[in-house]
């Protein structure tokens, strides 16, 4: 019998050229992390979470989603029962999630966090809520504490362009053994037909001294914005779309679809469709002149349950995959950026796995000699960053373009106990190339691929970005 903890040293490591490739040469590196959704200001506040509940349960719609397909009533998940009782109900949901990646992900957390082999089940939960909990409760494991404890070198925020980065800036004038970074959000000043658009204007003039009456005036604060981020070493954008429309627009036209929407006058979805397509475009022509990184995230259909958003509000966990053609919008908005030499470093992921393999092709349209994979196809995103879909995603990039140059994980996450993912990622990585050289697919030059899965698995990552 094996008596081997569940989460030992080995674990997805299938072969012995696996985890000499893993242990060799990238178990021990540091851990950009370039896409997430942490708080800025519990970084800032170094804040220290009282129960490991409100540390790994609150905000987590992958364990809200679980939770609710075991029958958990939804007091348990995301009302206003105790953090005891809601972390007693997620660990009589664990056992159930056998096969989802939640289970992976959960025995890793407590392992690398809290040193806890234990399997977490109903049996263990209370003595594991008690362990956690200790050890939650002192100065190593606050944000910062935690940030540490997983070599983690650089973490990318997700922010508003009206957002003032008083948490960054309180950061980036501290000494810290790693960096919060702000990453530029701008898909509020997009979507035009929403009931707050015009308030979110107002907020976005006052913030950049621009009064916002046209286009351009919208243009201007954008760009006074990104000029704002970079200052604090912001060197990425992130947009998040069902479809990227990429319809053609006029100046004229622009013009008149804002005063349309000033007047409170409804928007057709062919105007909203032509605004959108005008600011992305500008504002990749923005990101290029900045040497930025455009991330584009395509393909979820929101807010599905309107009983679940309205009890609990956006990111309720009702999310899911759509089905949208991409393609044709996505070729024309890159090659109409190309055509002005204004292409910025950008990062396609798909969220429907149909489309692996169009946005693989795609993303090898548009190379140039200026940085090798100038244009990424993004690692496996949100439903599709498990073992499976992950595999799927290294293959079929190895097939269609240069793994080899691939910048690796994120783990787009709002939890500070999620930076394991990144090691969940190199494991499933080192397992694909160590089992192809194991079938003799690939030659055993050790030398060579270790460096290379340890270029997909950091280096990259430090070159492509430039931080």
């Amino acid at each position: 019998m094996n008596n081997q903890p569940f989460i030992n040293d080995n674990f997805l490591l299938e072969n012995n050229t696996a985890q000499k490739l893993y242990h060799d040469f990238v178990a021990d590196l540091p851990i950009i992390d370039y896409h997430n959704h942490l708080c800025p200001k519990q970084v800032a506040d170094n804040k220290i979470f009282n129960t490991i509940t409100d540390c790994w349960l609150g905000g987590d719609h992958y364990k809200w989603r679980a939770m609710r397909a075991n029958a958990i009533p939804e007091k348990y998940i995301t009302g206003n029962s105790t953090d005891q009782e809601k972390f007693s109900k997620w660990a009589e949901t664990v056992p159930y999630t056998m096969c989802n990646p939640l289970y992976h992900w959960t025995h890793l957390e407590l392992k690398r966090y809290f040193g806890i082999d234990n399997l977490l089940n109903p049996a263990s939960g209370s003595i594991i809520y008690n362990s956690a909990n200790e050890q939650l409760n002192t100065s190593n494991f606050s944000t910062q504490g935690l940030i540490k404890k997983m070599n983690v070198e650089v973490i990318c925020t997700t922010d508003d362009p009206a957002d003032s980065l008083a948490f960054h800036q309180k950061v980036f004038n501290e000494s810290h053994t790693f960096k919060m970074l702000p990453t530029f959000r701008p898909d509020n000043y997009m979507a035009i037909q929403h009931p707050d658009f015009i308030k979110r204007l107002e907020k976005l003039g006052a913030i950049s001294n621009i009064n916002i009456d046209k286009f351009d005036d919208l243009l201007a604060a954008l760009e006074s914005r990104i000029a704002f981020f970079d200052a604090l070493g912001g060197k990425l954008s992130d947009h998040g779309l069902s479809q990227l429309h990429a319809v053609d627009f006029t100046a004229s036209e622009l013009n008149a679809i804002l005063d349309k929407r000033f007047s409170e006058n409804e928007i057709s979805t062919i105007e909203a469709q032509k605004f959108q397509s005008a600011v992305l475009f500008h504002l990749a022509k923005m990101y290029h002149k900045k040497g930025w990184t455009m991330q584009l995230h395509l393909g979820p259909i929101r807010n599905n349950n309107t009983r679940l958003v309205n009890l609990i509000g956006n990111d309720a966990g009702c999310d899911s995959i759509d089905d949208l053609e991409q393609a044709a919008g996505l070729s024309h908005f890159l090659n109409k950026l190309e055509v002005e030499e204004s292409l910025p470093k950008t990062i396609l992921y798909n969220l429907n796995p149909k489309d692996n393999e169009v946005f693989a092709t795609m993303a090898g349209n548009f190379q140039d000699s200026s940085i090798a994979s100038k244009i990424q196809w993004g690692s496996g995103w949100w439903f599709l960053d498990q073992k499976d879909g992950i595999e799927k995603q290294l293959n079929t990039l190895s097939n269609m373009g240069l793994i080899s140059r691939f910048v690796g994980m994120l783990t787009d996450s709002r939890s500070f106990l999620s930076f394991p993912r990144h090691e969940y990622f190199r494991r499933i990585l080192c397992n694909v190339i160590g089992t192809q050289i194991e079938k003799g697919e690939l030659p055993n030059d050790m030398q060579w691929i270790g460096n290379m899965v340890a270029n997909i698995s950091y280096h990259n990552a430090k070159e492509y970005f430039k931080f």
